[in-house]
C-alpha cells in the first residue's frame, strides 16, 4: 500500500516538473524566436497577467526593433510602466523621461512626465541619509508644474513637493541638533541660523532659536576671556530676542537663566582681564587656548557639497 502511495506522488511530482518544464521552454522558445509580432502581442499579454517579469523581457527584446516603427509608441510606454511594475523605479523614470521627451506631443507625455518625477519621489530615502534623490525629485515635479499648469496633476505634484521639503527641513533640523550633542558648539549655532534662514516657516523654530541660545552660551563658556564678553553679548541679546518672540513659550526659563549666567559671565571675563593685565605673559597663553573655528556647516540648501554626519 505503502508503495503504492510513494509511485502515484512520484508520478504526480514527475508530471508538474514536465508541465513546468514545457511552460518555461515555451517562453524561452518565444523569447528566440524571430516572431516579433507574437513576442509584443504575448508581452501584452502577460503584463494583463501582472507577470512583469517575462512581460519585461519579451519588451527588451523589441524595444530597439521597433524604433522608429509602427507600435513603437505603444511598445516603449509598455516597457516603461513594466520596469515601474517591477519597481525598478531608476530604470523607470529613465524610460518614462525618455518617452516624453522622444515623443513630446502624445497625449501620454504628460502622464510619463509626472510618473518619471514620482519615481525620483519614491526613490528618496528616509531623512538621516543622502537625500541626492530628494533634491532631483523636488526639480522634476517643480518642473513638471512648470510644463504643465494647467494639469489636474499640479496639486498632487505640490503636495509631493512639500512632503519632499519636510524631510530636507527635519534633516537640517537633526544635522544641526547633532552639532550640539558631540560638542560644536560654533557648528551648532551656525547650523541652527542656517536651518532657521532655508526654513523660515519651520515647524521647529521656537526650538531652534533657544537651542541657538544654548549653542552660543556654551560656545562662549570654553573661549577665552578676551572674547567672551562679546559671545556671551550675543546670548544676551538672542535672549531678549527670543523672549519677546515667544513670551509663553516652556524654553522661557532656561532663555532666562542663559541671560543671567551670560551677564555674570562678562562681569567675571572683565575681571579676569583687569588681572591679566598686569601678567602679558599669563595673558597671551589665555589667548591662545580660545575655541578655534571649525568649518562652517553649509546651508542644507548647498546638500550637494556638504558633508554633515548623518
Amino acid at each position: 500500500m505503502f508503495k503504492k502511495q510513494l509511485h502515484f506522488v512520484s508520478g504526480v511530482m514527475l508530471l508538474l516538473l514536465i508541465a513546468l518544464g514545457s511552460c518555461k521552454s515555451k517562453y524561452e522558445k518565444l523569447k528566440a524566436s524571430n516572431d516579433n509580432a507574437k513576442k509584443y502581442s504575448e508581452a501584452v499579454k502577460f503584463y494583463n497577467k501582472k507577470d512583469y517579469s517575462k512581460a519585461l523581457g519579451l519588451f527588451e527584446d523589441l524595444v530597439t526593433i521597433y524604433r522608429g516603427r509602427a507600435g513603437a509608441e505603444d511598445l516603449y510606454y509598455y516597457y516603461a510602466y513594466t520596469n515601474y511594475k517591477l519597481k525598478d523605479y531608476t530604470s523607470a523614470r529613465y524610460h518614462f523621461k525618455t518617452f516624453a521627451d522622444t515623443y513630446p506631443t502624445s497625449p501620454r507625455a504628460e502622464e510619463c512626465r509626472f510618473i518619471a518625477a514620482y519615481c525620483f519621489y519614491l526613490d528618496s530615502p528616509i531623512y538621516s541619509l543622502d537625500q541626492e534623490n530628494t533634491t532631483k525629485a523636488i526639480e522634476s515635479l517643480q518642473l513638471f508644474i512648470n510644463l504643465y499648469p494647467k494639469s489636474d496633476r499640479v496639486t498632487e505634484a505640490s503636495k509631493l513637493i512639500q512632503n519632499l521639503r519636510d524631510k530636507l527641513e527635519r534633516k537640517a533640523y537633526e544635522n544641526a541638533k547633532l552639532y550640539l550633542t558631540i560638542g560644536d558648539f560654533q557648528a551648532a549655532t551656525i547650523a541652527f541660523n542656517n536651518t532657521l534662514r532655508d526654513y523660515p516657516d519651520t515647524k521647529y523654530a521656537e526650538e531652534l532659536e533657544f537651542l541657538t541660545i544654548r549653542a552660543q552660551y556654551k560656545y562662549a563658556e570654553v573661549s577665552s576671556e578676551q572674547r567672551q564678553e562679546e559671545r556671551f553679548g550675543l546670548v544676551i541679546t538672542s535672549a531678549d530676542q527670543f523672549t519677546e518672540k515667544y513670551p509663553a513659550s516652556k524654553y522661557l526659563k532656561d532663555a532666562t537663566d542663559y541671560k543671567k549666567d551670560s551677564e555674570q559671565g562678562i562681569i567675571t571675563a572683565k575681571r579676569i582681564l583687569a588681572e591679566l593685565a598686569f601678567n602679558p605673559k599669563l595673558a597671551a597663553k589665555v589667548a591662545n587656548k580660545d575655541t578655534t573655528a571649525g568649518a562652517q556647516p553649509p546651508s542644507i540648501k548647498d546638500r550637494d557639497k556638504q558633508k554633515i554626519p548623518n
